[in-house]
């Protein structure tokens, strides 16, 4: 049986891992954090002084992912979107938050300076939906709101209404 590949794209803190780790509970999907798999298989290429954290290695992160998402079945959870193969994805949901939310969410994660600014800014100006937009075929991207538990409910309703649709036209 076929089964669609999903991307769950956002700034950090907009709650992907909460919304994909309960989303591959319910259904039954491969859920894969792309900062933990970069982090087990140390697929980095340096490391950002300025923003304290290693640099991913996207061609070594696409050569570990490519025999799983060519199977199908998966959530991806990554806040970048650019580098992953079009071809790998049915469907994109981009999480978005309010900025005062996402900022008490960042700084509870310890961070602080450059690096808040500059993602409660990546929020503001929707950079990562824009990427996803650029990458992606419009009809197949989607922003989703992240700020309530009600939101996430929400959420993981209307994907796995999604998925079972999918589902059924595709097998």
């Amino acid at each position: 049986m076929r089964r669609p590949n999903v991307l769950l794209t956002g700034t950090p803190g907009v709650g992907k891992t909460a919304l994909g780790k309960e989303l591959a509970s319910r259904s039954g999907l491969i859920y894969v954090n792309v900062g933990d798999l970069a982090k087990e298989g140390e697929l980095y290429e340096g490391f950002d002084e300025e923003y304290e954290c290693p640099i991913l290695d996207e061609d070594r992160v696409i050569d570990e992912l490519e025999d799983k998402m060519s199977e199908g079945g998966v959530i991806v959870d990554y806040h970048g979107c650019d580098f992953f193969p079009e071809r790998w994805f049915h469907v994109v949901f981009v999480l978005r938050t309010e900025n005062s939310v996402l900022y008490d969410r960042l700084e509870s994660r310890g961070y602080k300076g450059k690096k808040l600014q500059d993602n409660i800014q990546c929020e503001i100006f929707q950079t990562l939906y824009e990427e996803a937009m650029s990458s992606y075929r419009e009809e197949i991207v989607h922003q989703l709101p992240s700020n309530t538990p009600e939101d996430l409910e929400r959420n993981l309703d209307q994907i796995m209404q999604w998925i079972e649709q999918w589902m059924k036209d595709n097998n």
